[in-house]
């Protein structure tokens, strides 16, 4: 039986990066390769040399709006809104609200913007609420208003900027497209196109898919279990180029790299190199230790919170006491954590093999 407790390790709040690197390629890379090898240290526009000819790296391509919303309820006491999109099941809009005092169904929320209201539905789990917006639409909502959606542990000066004005350009990677996403997928944040040009001259691929990042990936294991724990689910899409290309890799010899933890459970969720054209839907897919991978060879992936699912994704694909190791080492050697931080590539040799349940 696995508990959260299991996937814990001591960071200092001194290693948790406030802002982005300088440039984005000038992050640091851990590179681990099998067990008995050492593990390697290096910067992040270096990782065409860990990569070879014929390999596959699969990005997240999609966009973060800016889903952070400062309101205002009758009384004039404030409340944070991050808006997570529209609910998987249709109608409402899925919300995170944060008062100081309870909320009421039925209240109507001033948002910042001249006509638009956020009028609160009814109460979820975990801080969530469904909630209609009127007087404009969510995009018109989201522009006019809106700020980057950056994590708790990253601090600003600012009470009503909760973003620095870089976030807007630096929380978001180089080829977002598709908007949809409230949280960045972090490993993509240090691809330049210096990096992707120097790919493509090695003879290294890529190709994107879509998953929209939601609170499924980031919000904490509050069970005493993990097996309890249950992944709020998140909408992906990946089409038939993708997919194609996936299978045209595998066919010749080639790896496929997830770059990121979503772009690794979209892959595991639609078992893109067995389908036949585009899919998508919506997956709750949470991976552990015991998971059996199918269509991921290797992962490139930023350090991640101790005890969330982010981390145990990562230990089920490389083993537990592998990813602790390394961590314990990035924060002795002073690499900067999670999302504005540096990053970790793990290549298919560290890949644990064996599992004994779990998986599809």
């Amino acid at each position: 039986m696995q508990r959260p407790s299991d996937f814990a390790y001591e960071l200092p709040a001194e290693r948790i990066a406030q802002f982005p690197s300088d440039r984005r390629d000038d992050s640091r890379l851990m590179v681990l390769d099998a067990p008995e090898a050492p593990v390697r240290h290096a910067v992040f526009r270096d990782l065409p040399d860990f990569l070879k000819a014929g390999d596959l790296l699969v990005l997240n391509d999609t966009k973060v709006v800016r889903a952070r919303l400062a309101c205002r309820r009758e009384s004039g006491a404030r409340v944070e809104a991050l808006v997570l999109g529209p609910s998987p099941h249709g109608g409402t809009i899925d919300a995170m609200l944060k008062s100081s005092a309870k909320l009421r169904e039925g209240e109507r929320l001033t948002t910042g913007h001249a006509s638009a209201r956020l009028v609160l539905r009814e109460k979820k789990d975990r801080g969530r609420w469904s909630v209609d917006v009127e007087g404009a639409s969510i995009d018109a909502l989201f522009d006019e208003t809106g700020r980057a959606p950056l994590p708790p542990y990253i601090r600003r000066d600012s009470v009503s900027d909760a973003a620095d004005p870089d976030d807007l350009d630096r929380y978001q990677t180089v080829y977002a497209c598709n908007p949809g996403a409230v949280a960045a997928p972090t490993a993509g944040l240090h691809f330049t196109p210096e990096v992707f040009a120097e790919l493509e001259r090695r003879g290294i691929a890529t190709t994107t898919i879509t998953l929209h990042v939601g609170p499924g990936t980031f919000l904490p294991v509050r069970s005493e279990t993990v097996d309890e724990h249950e992944m709020l689910p998140e909408y992906y899409r990946i089409d038939g180029d993708a997919a194609r290309r996936i299978r045209e890799t595998r066919a010749s010899g080639g790896r496929v790299i997830a770059v990121g933890t979503t772009a690794c459970r979209a892959l595991e969720t639609a078992r893109p190199s067995e389908a036949d054209g585009e899919t998508e839907g919506w997956t709750d897919l949470f991976v552990v230790p015991g998971f059996r991978f199918g269509e991921v060879d290797g992962m490139l992936t930023n350090f991640h919170m101790p005890e969330s699912t982010l981390l145990m994704l990562v230990a089920a694909f490389a083993g537990r006491e592998r990813i602790l190791d390394a961590y314990r080492e990035a924060v002795r050697l002073e690499y900067r954590f999670f999302s504005y931080g540096d990053a970790m590539l793990i290549l298919p040799t560290a890949k644990v093999e064996s599992r004994e349940g779990g998986g599809p």
